[in-house]
């Protein structure tokens, strides 16, 4: 087996970086917008006296960007030809968001909200496979901004347990209009500020702990009865990530996103994707981390002495590049075998890999932040390098993200025999 990468990848990495030096860094450079990422990076992107949620200036500027990219035929890699796409594989997405972000903070990729010059674009995979042909006319919409359609799936109560969601979407005709009424209430709804829909799954038969019987709909953010009741303070600000209230909300039935009582298909259908490339976003970060460590051992020399000549210093880093070389094997064959296979095949057969690269990555990569922080002194733990950033971000990953401990019950359910049909 042949595990160099192939000639025509390796040279659009290359076409991709001449890109970003042509385009991206200097506007990088212009009008202060390295603010954004140096120690001011919080303060700057945080408007704090509109509940923390992201300045509009940073937004517009993340805009502008994704302009450039989708112009240069960049942005869309990873979606069909049909909507302006290239066909992107999975593992050359996990292989580009690992390079992108192993070149550390930029608005060539900022993985605190998904933001990249290639853009990760689940909720297209979503709408081509589930949606209408009305839905699908959202698709180009839903990547020049027109359309913003956040992720309705977790609950206040319920955290990771979609399925003991206690919204529910019962059946009902008003005005003559046959349709849905939706109560429920959504946590982590993130970019609702900004949000023109929101994909909401709700209960529409079945028992608490059933799978089926979830359904999605596509559920417009300003309809009466939708409410966000807060935006929720993190520890990595800014903060679009509200708790939202669904009350007595009427939906028509061509909101219906995908089949009644088969929504629970939809939600794997962005995590996997979504999972297995922040999961080489994780790997990226990590490397960035060993790499800058690495530097500055060898360029500082406290008391006359290189700090790289300490094994103190040495056995940690060769730890975690070791770890980092094993986990880009799991993830590029990972992302390789979703490329033979269906979703549904996917589901019952390598979710448990993707869980593995997952919860592995985003723990590597706070190991990687934590040890840079160590090594670079007093200067790691200030906010003019970049670690606390990284440290921070992917923590967060580790918690809310599907949450360390689900990826690692996914994998015991595959390894025990009592979830998938796959074993390895």
């Amino acid at each position: 087996m042949d595990f160099n990468l192939p000639a025509d990848l390796t040279a659009y990495l290359a076409e991709l970086d001449r890109f970003i030096e042509r385009e991206i860094k200097p506007l990088e450079a212009a009008d202060d917008n390295i603010r954004f990422f140096d120690h001011r990076r919080e303060w700057a992107r945080t408007d704090f006296d509109k509940g923390g949620l992201p300045r509009h200036e940073w937004e517009l500027l993340l805009r502008k960007v994704k302009n450039l990219a989708d112009a240069a035929g960049h942005l869309r890699f990873a979606i069909p030809k049909r909507y302006g796409g290239k066909d992107g594989s999975n593992l050359w997405m996990a292989v580009i968001r690992e390079h992108f972000a192993s070149k550390g903070l930029g608005l060539h990729n900022d993985l605190q909200n998904e933001h990249s010059i290639v853009g990760n674009l689940p909720l297209v995979t979503m709408l081509d496979r589930y949606g209408t042909d009305e839905q699908k006319a959202m698709i180009d919409g839903s990547i020049t901004g027109k359309y913003r359609i956040t992720f309705g799936l977790t609950e206040p109560e319920h955290g990771s347990d979609a399925t003991h969601m206690e919204t529910k979407a019962v059946q009902a005709t008003r005005d003559n209009v046959k349709g849905w009424i939706i109560n429920g209430e959504k946590m982590w709804t993130t970019g609702m500020h900004v949000a023109t829909h929101c994909a909401l799954f709700a209960r529409t038969s079945g028992n608490d702990g059933d799978a089926r019987g979830i359904s999605c709909f596509l559920v417009p953010a300003k309809s009466p009865g939708v409410k966000v009741e807060e935006y929720m303070w993190t520890f990595n600000m800014p903060t679009d990530h509200p708790r939202v209230s669904f009350t007595d909300v009427f939906v028509p039935e061509d909101a219906q996103f995908g089949e009644v009582g088969r929504g629970l298909s939809l939600a794997q259908c962005f995590v996997h994707e979504n999972r297995i490339r922040q999961a080489a976003s994780s790997l990226g970060a990590a490397v960035y981390c060993i790499n800058e460590s690495v530097k500055y051992a060898r360029e500082r020399k406290p008391f006359g002495k290189a700090l790289a000549e300490n094994q103190a210093i040495q056995w940690p880093l060769v730890e975690l590049a070791t770890q980092a070389e094993m986990l880009r094997l799991l993830i590029r064959k990972t992302a390789w075998e979703m490329d033979q296979l269906t979703q549904a095949q996917v589901e019952h057969t390598l979710s448990d890999r993707v869980s593995m690269c997952n919860f592995w990555a985003n723990r590597l990569c706070c190991e990687a932040a934590d040890r840079a922080m160590q090594v670079h002194g007093g200067m790691g733990y200030s906010r003019h390098k970049p670690f606390e950033h990284i440290y921070r971000h992917h923590r967060r990953y580790r918690i809310t993200e599907g949450s360390e401990e689900i990826q690692k019950r996914k994998v015991a359910g595959f390894l025990f025999g009592y979830m998938g049909a796959g074993k390895h």
